[in-house]
């Protein structure tokens, strides 16, 4: 596979990185660790004539604390945020997602922000993250939005971004006491292998050990990641028990959505849900004990 004939843009600002793409949209994509999107070049998935790269602008990069939360730029690389204490202490959740991300190679170039805004269906972030209430700054000429993440995908590879909007950080609020949040996948094969299903979920319980919250979220089951909103209504008020799990599993599982391939039929697919969505409850269901 080859890449084809491409010209190659650097942009050293976000004011910069717009003016570029306004003036070849739509035939122009950002490039930040290209893990992505060099893929779909060489495949022919895509095709356009023009990239831009917004690997030297300083300001999408870091993690960092706010009033509210945590703070991750968009080109924070995967490595690093499986490495950060302060996601180890306080966002532990995500490195659920992070530890079983490809290879260490691809790791440490392939961006947080590229994960979420290629809307690839069997992205391992996206689903925690959502689990967990985050949402995604994006930036244009004319201000700043923020979405949250559970509205930003509208199909696969597609989302709300427009063509003249950079996404430059996640937000992730800081978890209320007695909030727990798991992040459970199968792949066919460790380290390299993508997601052939994945459920990610997030309890908040009660002073009383009833579920106050519960949201619980399907990855690479779906043509996007799926909040399964009645699988966590299923949950509240209910003792966090395995008959309640259960219970919401069977929703999740038939909310799935998956297609057959390669790596599994979709009866297969859909099974898994229903052990995957068990699994990370029980463990997002720990974790919301300990933090009471």
């Amino acid at each position: 596979m080859y890449l084809p004939d491409i010209e190659l843009h650097e942009a050293a600002t976000l004011e910069k990185a717009v003016v570029v793409l306004a003036s070849y949209a739509p035939d122009v994509r950002l490039l930040a660790g290209g893990t992505d999107v060099l893929v779909d070049l060489k495949t022919g998935r895509v095709g356009v004539a023009h990239l831009v790269s917004i690997s030297r602008i300083d300001a999408l990069r870091g993690i960092s604390e706010t009033d509210d939360g945590l703070r991750i730029g968009a080109l924070t690389t995967i490595s690093q945020l499986d490495r950060s204490p302060l996601v180890r202490k306080r966002f532990s959740p995500l490195l659920d997602a992070t530890g079983k991300m490809a290879a260490p190679q691809i790791r440490n170039v392939a961006t947080v922000g590229g994960n979420i805004a290629s809307a690839v269906p069997s992205a391992d972030l996206p689903p925690i993250l959502t689990a967990m209430n985050a949402s995604v700054t994006l930036w244009s000429a004319t201000g700043r939005r923020s979405v949250p993440l559970e509205t930003f995908f509208v199909g696969p590879r597609q989302t709300v971004r427009r063509d003249d909007e950079v996404l430059t950080e996640i937000l992730v609020p800081e978890a209320p006491p007695g909030f727990g949040a798991a992040y459970a996948r199968f792949s066919l094969r460790d380290g390299n292998a993508i997601a052939v299903a994945a459920v990610a979920a997030g309890l908040l319980l009660n002073s009383n050990n009833t579920v106050q919250d519960a949201r619980i979220v399907l990855g690479a089951v779906a043509p996007i990641p799926r909040l399964v909103i009645s699988a966590g209504a299923r949950l509240i008020g209910q003792p966090p028990n395995e008959d309640a799990f259960r219970a919401a599993a069977d929703i999740a599982l038939k909310a799935a959505d998956p297609i057959s391939d390669l790596r599994g039929s979709a009866d297969f697919r859909r099974e898994l849900v229903g052990v995957l969505t068990r699994r990370a409850l029980t463990t997002a269901h720990q974790r919301a004990k300990e933090a009471q």
